[in-house]
């Protein structure tokens, strides 16, 4: 996901670059990471894109209101912003994430891009498996030979995605759903038709 979320940003930066609008940059996980002002030129991508691909997360987790209120105090000038996120977030904050939204929604044009990965989906069914939480550090052992592991895993993910999107839509984020087996250029394509 995150080569994909690279490929992608480096693709809207360099359109941004043949418009000659100015391109920023904001890296985050539960807090603000790492933050790039916009600027216009190539050497300012090329900065952007070697951050992206050697970009090493210091904290743990995701916090989708942080990168949101970021925007909203760091940038006054309305503009348009593209978050590039697989939107997994822990939905205990989900009304924080709803409050900030709402507020940069009002502010600025958000685009929502969701990287999402067929294994995060569905369970295959390979037997006893250890999986890891990325955000978390915790670990469990999974039995995916169990035909109802894999319809609960797969019902709750529907019911989170469906909450997600329920959410952008209600304030009206536009937003391209893409699989990191696809071909993400034709989901950018018509995400920019239907702008």
């Amino acid at each position: 996901k995150r080569e994909v979320i690279a490929e992608i940003a480096a693709v809207l930066a360099f359109s941004a670059v043949q418009t000659g609008d100015k391109v920023g940059c904001l890296m985050f996980s539960d807090k603000v990471e790492h933050y790039i002002p916009p600027k216009k030129g190539k050497g300012h991508i090329l900065t952007i894109i070697r951050s992206l691909l050697s970009f090493e997360s210091e904290g743990r987790g995701t916090r989708l209101d942080v990168p949101l209120k970021a925007l909203t105090n760091m940038l006054h000038k309305r503009c348009t912003t593209f978050v590039l996120s697989d939107f997994l977030f822990d939905f205990h904050q989900a009304p924080d994430v709803e409050e900030a939204l709402k507020i940069a929604v009002g502010k600025h044009d958000l685009v929502g891009i969701r990287i999402s990965d067929e294994r995060e989906r569905e369970l295959p069914d390979v037997g006893l498996i250890e999986m890891s939480d990325a955000e978390t550090g915790r670990t469990v052992w999974v039995d995916t030979s169990s035909r109802s592991v894999r319809e609960n895993y797969a019902r709750l993910w529907n019911e989170r995605n469906a909450a997600t999107l329920q959410m952008l839509r209600r304030y009206k984020v536009d937003c391209a759903d893409i699989d990191t087996a696809d071909d993400y250029v034709t989901e950018l394509i018509k995400l920019f038709k239907q702008r």
